[in-house]
């Protein structure tokens, strides 16, 4: 049975991934869901690049208006694949100009068409090369990726491990995992991970299955597993994705609530730009408006106070 944290004041931390939108449409629903998630008063909310970089002006453009017009900590997305160092380089300074002072820092995957990933022969070898460059630009927050299976072109996990390890060690300070529907699949990169000397922050990334086929893709290009107990729960709702979004949500609470239960505090959410279906996941967690604490506060007073007029 599920059940959420008992306590508001112990609640647990979140960060929530956006992408840009790509119509008008699509940006009145971004912000509609901007809205609803900012006063859960998230660590910090991130905004995607695209692959090679195909959205880096609806980016920007998304971050800018974030940074001007909330009052949320804004990370941009950024990777460095099929660009000069000089192009990267200058949409890091976009960002530190529009106020923008976290970067998620990714190498990025080539189009399907180019094959496997080769750098740029004027780029960034890799993310952590990456790092390291941003890092001569601006002091900024980065964050990098981690990968609990192992990233599909590492020769081993502990190749896989050792380049996380770089990627920290160039600067960046933290690491956001690709998502994973298995406790123990980040349980135990986790003690790999500590094995290895990693000590930063590893932030489990937790992604919601409303669409199972298209997350079946996800996983396939990314290395990361789908468990059977999955499929068979998805089987059957193709055409109902009103139960698939009831399902994802508490297939998503599950997995963080077992998660905290070993200790995690700290949950990346993947909103998939879904304002209802997030909030559900972080009200079964006990997360809550600045409001709704404000009056839980209150009456918690106001019980205290009656208890004690009852004793008095």
């Amino acid at each position: 049975m599920i059940g959420a944290p008992t306590h508001i004041s112990d609640r647990i931390k979140v960060s929530f991934e956006f992408f840009p939108p790509k119509t008008r449409e699509n940006e009145g629903a971004l912000w509609h869901t901007i809205e609803r998630l900012s006063a859960l008063q998230p660590d910090f909310v991130s905004v995607t690049y695209g692959a090679g970089g195909s959205t880096q002006d609806r980016t920007l453009a998304t971050l800018r208006r974030l940074a001007q017009r909330t009052d949320l900590a804004v990370a941009g997305h950024l990777t460095c694949v099929g660009k000069t160092r000089a192009e990267v380089d200058e949409v890091a300074r976009d960002y530190a100009a529009a106020g923008i002072a976290r970067i998620v820092a990714l190498r990025g995957d080539p189009p399907v068409q180019d094959g496997r990933y080769q750098p740029h022969p004027d780029g960034y070898r890799d993310a952590a090369d990456l790092v390291a460059g941003l890092m001569r630009i601006e002091d900024f927050d980065i964050s990098v990726a981690a990968y609990p299976e192992g990233h599909p072109e590492s020769a081993s996990l502990e190749a896989d491990l050792d380049n996380l390890k770089r990627k920290l060690d160039a600067g960046a300070r933290r690491a956001i995992t690709q998502f994973f529907f298995e406790p123990e699949t980040y349980l135990r990169f986790m003690d790999r991970a500590r094995a290895a000397g990693i000590t930063a922050p590893i932030v489990p990334g937790i992604l919601p299955v409303t669409n199972f086929k298209t997350v079946q893709e996800f996983a396939r290009r990314c290395g990361a597993s789908i468990p059977g107990w999955l499929a068979r729960t998805f089987e059957g709702l193709d055409e109902d994705p009103a139960t698939r979004e009831l399902i994802a949500a508490t297939v998503a609470v599950d997995l963080c609530l077992k998660l905290r239960a070993q200790g995690v505090t700290d949950f990346h959410i993947y909103t998939l730009n879904r304002a209802e279906l997030t909030l559900a996941i972080c009200h079964m967690l006990g997360l809550r408006s600045g409001a709704a604490r404000r009056r839980h506060r209150c009456q918690g007073e106001e019980t205290a106070s009656q208890t004690a007029s009852t004793s008095a």
